[in-house]
Formats: structure tokens, sequence, C-alpha cells
């Protein structure tokens, strides 16, 4: 207690001990205050904790006090008592406050704590500690299922992350029904049971390029035409995105090179370098239209905001809306060499930030600043490029010098631990690898795989902390361990290459130049189950409860475009499937713009019925 408190303490109780003295010259007292009445006011507060009570005790006549009472010839005037019981009082204050000065808090051990208090404590246990305690008493258990508590669990283990603790008045009951859908879920997942919708295709068109983006997919073909399907109601108004092309020329649209889409746009460059970018809200007609010079090599879309950038040339674009909702150039960059990959790095503020690969150059391109050379291996090639919000990761192949900064070194001395070069000639790096870079110190962190393959995708940001995922031209697909630097599981998943890779806090879901789809549970080393296309995976993406599948041709003709069947399309013009496992979600009954074959299913092993397609409903 501080000195200020405890002149506050001292001035209330001499107020109070006036008072007293001022209603004992009124009327003549039966007993000294203290001892035969109880307590009040700090008085109270004094005795309670210097005897340890929870509350202001009621002060209780000892054996020696009931004799004396019982005695007239030990009974003292009423003015002694008075005098008595205010020398008693202030040396019960003086003890106090001498007490206080010496201990830092209060001991309130022994007594009840404010409910306030005790759900603080609580806070810091787990659901299962929070059973055991609730198995204590039943003060314990009111305490346990604190409304506050069970909607904290919930927020921290990722139910509802929307909801406020107002929306629902037992989030006990709603912890344990999310547990429960999680753990169905999961039971789904690894026994294949669920449905899946195969996307409907254009006709006398190819596939060029999907993304997906929490549920919402995104098509473009070799027609010129891009399409949108959300696969979470299958109620969305503009499946069909229109360009600006004339329309009396059919057929003369160029091909989608590129499409992306997040929770509010979708855009798709084109072979002739436009660039459409559409608002999801507010219909089918773009809202902003850019064109390049040439051919867009790159394109990039924030997951978070209105950010696009595009790559054409020699040049990368980064473009954002002004006040009006209009896209503008946000910023411009001149690099030395085609760009390969691009990505935008997330959660960056109101300065937009991308990262460019292009050949043996890695840029950090930040809106306020001119492009950064975050580095550089003369004749080693990027093959793979992904970005979170702290770090990107990326790989390289074969032989070559470092470059960084202003200095051309041997090996990477500069840049990774002189233990990584152990068993390489000085001056060259060999085999392939990944390496991880800093975007705030920019500099390499760590050197990851040395595989004999090519590295062909890398999944950093859907990782869990501290992992990530990578898919080789070797057809493994590897789980790095960034703490330590080192490959935490190697899988044997595919017949060719590996194209496209995901991974969770249990399974991996991974797709192969074959047109093989993988899942994996990763902790056991197993396959769960997989499923086979013709064309190779360019995309898949997933989250608890769906999976999105996209097979890409290699070749970009239609063949026998006058037979319109569905084996054809299957064939050679690509496919896109939504799979999903919780099945109490489907609408089958509703019109949907998905092919629905009545004969032919995909082949696949231990295929479950239940993820048959639904010919009932064709």
């Amino acid at each position: 207690m501080d000195d200020h408190n405890l002149e506050e303490f001292r001035r209330r109780w001499q107020e109070e001990l006036a008072q007293a003295q001022a209603q004992r010259k009124r009327r003549r007292p039966e007993v000294a205050p203290g001892r035969g009445e109880q307590a009040s006011g700090y008085l109270a507060l004094a005795q309670g904790l210097l005897e340890g009570a929870g509350r202001p005790p009621v002060a209780r006549a000892t054996r020696a006090e009931k004799q004396d009472a019982a005695s007239p010839s030990r009974s003292p005037p009423a003015r002694e008592g008075a005098g008595g019981g205010e020398q008693l009082q202030e040396q019960l204050v003086d003890q106090l406050i001498r007490d206080l000065n010496e201990m830092d808090d209060v001991p309130f051990f022994d007594i009840q704590l404010p409910y306030e208090l005790a759900i603080n404590i609580f806070q810091y246990l787990d659901r299962r500690e929070l059973g055991r305690c609730a198995q204590v008493s039943k003060t314990w258990k009111v305490i346990a299922e604190d409304e506050v508590l069970w909607y904290r669990l919930c927020q921290q283990e990722g139910h509802l992350p929307q909801s406020s603790i107002s929306d629902y008045s037992c989030w006990k009951l709603i912890f344990q029904e999310c547990r429960a859908k999680e753990h169905m879920l999961r039971t789904n997942w690894k026994n294949r049971k669920g449905a899946v919708s195969e996307l409907e295709h254009i006709p006398d068109a190819v596939l060029c390029d999907v993304h997906s983006h929490d549920g919402v997919v995104i098509a473009g073909y070799t027609s010129g035409d891009v399409r949108v399907w959300d696969t979470r109601t299958w109620d969305y108004v503009a499946p069909l995105l229109e360009s600006e092309y004339e329309e009396d020329e059919p057929g003369m649209q160029p091909y989608v090179s590129f499409v992306r889409i997040n929770s509010s746009l979708a855009v798709a460059a084109y072979e002739d370098g436009f660039l459409n970018i559409w608002d999801l809200r507010t219909g089918r007609y773009p809202i902003h239209r850019f064109e390049h010079d040439a051919r867009i090599q790159a394109l990039a879309l924030s997951r978070e905001d209105a950010t696009v950038a595009t790559a054409s040339a020699f040049d990368v674009v980064m473009l954002y809306p002004n006040e009006e909702g209009f896209g503008q150039v946000a910023a411009e960059f001149e690099v030395q060499k085609l760009v390969d990959y691009l990505e935008i790095v997330p959660d960056t503020g109101r300065y937009p930030v991308a990262v460019a690969a292009a050949g043996d150059l890695v840029y950090l391109l930040k809106a306020e600043d001119s492009a950064r050379t975050l580095h550089y291996v003369y004749g080693q090639p990027v093959t793979c490029l992904d970005v979170s919000a702290h770090q990107v990761a990326f790989g390289v192949k074969s032989l070559g010098w470092v470059y960084e900064g202003n200095k051309v070194v041997t090996g990477y001395a500069l840049t990774l631990r002189p233990s990584v070069f152990e068993n390489h000639r000085p001056g060259t790096v060999s085999h392939r690898s990944i390496l991880v870079y800093s975007l705030e110190a920019e500099r390499c962190l760590s050197k990851l795989g040395n595989a004999l393959g090519d590295f062909t995708c890398v999944n950093l940001r859907d990782s869990p902390p501290h992992f990530m995922v990578s898919g080789n031209m070797d057809r493994r697909v590897r789980i790095h361990d960034l703490r330590m630097d080192k490959i935490a599981l190697s899988l044997s998943a595919h017949q060719l290459g590996v194209s496209a890779v995901q991974m969770d806090d249990w399974k991996i879901v991974s797709g192969g130049e074959e047109g093989l789809v993988c899942v994996w549970d990763y902790r056991m080393n197993q396959k769960l189950w997989e499923v086979h296309s013709r064309h190779p995976v360019r995309h898949l993406s997933f989250n608890s409860h769906s999976l999105i599948t996209a097979n890409v041709p290699y070749e970009r003709v239609v063949r026998n475009a006058d037979l319109d069947s569905f084996t054809t399309h299957r064939r050679h013009r690509g496919l896109i499937h939504a799979y999903e496992f919780a099945v109490d979600q489907l609408a089958f009954q509703s019109p949907l713009p998905i092919c629905r074959p009545s004969c032919d299913t995909a082949a696949g092993h231990n295929y479950d019925l239940a993820l048959a397609f639904p010919h009932d409903h064709v």
C-alpha cells in the first residue's frame, strides 16, 4: 500500500472514530466499540484482515470478558470503557498500517476471491482443466462454466471467429457442438465420405487457369470467358463475368492467361495484355480495365484488400483503388529480366509490398521505395515462390555464385551458416534447395532441401507455424521444420513431379503432373485416398470442410469441337472438382451450374460410394 492510500485510510478511520465519539456523548454505550457490538467500516476491515476473516467479523466476548461482565465489582465506568476502546482501536489501526507497509500484497488467500479475479485466473486453463475444476465444488463449477471462459476457448481454437459473446446464451454447448462437427469433418476426410461436384465447362473451350478463395472459384478459358462459382451456397448472381470485347466478333477474344479472386474482387489477364477487374458485389461487368504494352507474364491479387500486381515485359505495376473506388497505379518498377513468379505480401499496412522472381533474381518491391534485389545467384533460376507476412520462400536449382548487395561472394558465406556447406566445394552450391528469407531484415534465414530434382511448388502461407511444405520433380512431398532447418517428413507421393501442395495441422493434399490428387495423414505417414484425372493438377485449395481441385491441360487446342459430350470434355478440356465433406450443408435440389454425369465416374483408390456423382438428381 502506497503512502497516499495509507493517509486516506487513516483519514477515514479518524472520521469514523470522531463520529463514534459524538454518538457516545448522546447516549451511554453498553459495551465498548469493537467488543460487545459488531464493528463497521474501516475498523471492521482492520479487524477482519488482522484476524484473517473473509468478512468483517462480529466481535464476540471472550471468557474473561464474560466474567468481567458478570462481576459488578469488575465493571468499569462508561468513560473508562470508552477510553480503553479508543486506545484499542488506535492500536489496531496502527498495527494494520505497519503490516501493510511490510508486505506488497494483502493476503486474501484464506477468504473468497472476487468473481472477476477468479475468472482472470481460470482463463489460463484449457477445456480439460476447466472440466476438472468444475468437479471440485459447486462454486468452482459455476466459475468453470462461465460464458466468458468458453467464448474465449471458441475463439482460441478458431470456432465462430466472427461471433460476439452476446450471439449465444450457452458457449459451452456451442463449443461442444463445434468440437463434434470438427470430429465429424475429420472422420469424413479420412474415410472419403461426402459429395463431389464437377463444375460446368464452357462448350468448345479449354480450361486455361483456375483460382479459388474461401469456396469461391474462378476459371478462365481459351474462348476468353471467365466464370465464377460460389461452392458455399450455389446461388451466385453472376456466374459468367462479361468482358468489353466486341460481341459481333465471335471467336476473336484472346485466351485468358491468369485469373485470381478474393472476397471482393475477381481479376483476369488476357493474352493481348489487357487486365479486367470485377467487383463481386456489384455485378458481372468490369469496374476497371488496364492495358499493358506486352503479354502479362504474372498476376497477383492480395487476399486481404484490393491490391493487384501485374508483370509485363520488364515492368511490374501495382494497382490500388483510390478514394472513389477506381483502380490507379500505386507503384511501377523496372526489372532486368522477365518475371516468372509474383506474390503480394499480406498484412503490410498502408503501402503494398510484393515479391517478384525473374530468372535468377528475386526482387522486393515496396510501393514507397524502388525495387530492391533480395537475392541473386548467377545461373541459378528460381523454380517456385511463396510468401507469408514476414518471410519469403523460393526454390533454386543447380550451381551458381552468390550476389548480395554490391559484393560477389563464394558459396553462401554471407547469408548462411558455415555448416550448410561442409560437404560442398568453395564458391558453388550443389543440388536444388529452398531458401527462406526474412522480409524485414532482407537476409537469408535458412537453406532447406538439397534435393536432386527441382522444387516445383512451395506453400509457406497456408502451412502451420514454423512449418512449410514443398513438392519436387523427384515425385516427393517434403515437410520442412523451419525451427530446426531440416526435413521433418518426406513422402513418395506421385508418379511424376508434384505440381501443387497444401497442408494443415494433420493432413497434406498434393497434386501431380500425372493428374493424381492424394490426401495424406502425415502424422501416421499414411495415404488416406487418391483420385485420378487426365490432366496435371494446377490448383488445389482446401479448408476444414471442402476441397477444390483443378486439372488444367497442357495443350490449349480444342479437339473434336463438334462433339459436345462429357467424355470429350473430360479428355481434352480440363476439369474442376468441388468436394464437400460437411454433408448437411449440401443442396442438391437447387439449380446449379454443374455437370453431373449419368454413367461415368472418376477412377480412385479406396473410393467411397458417398462420393459418387449424384445420379438420382440428374
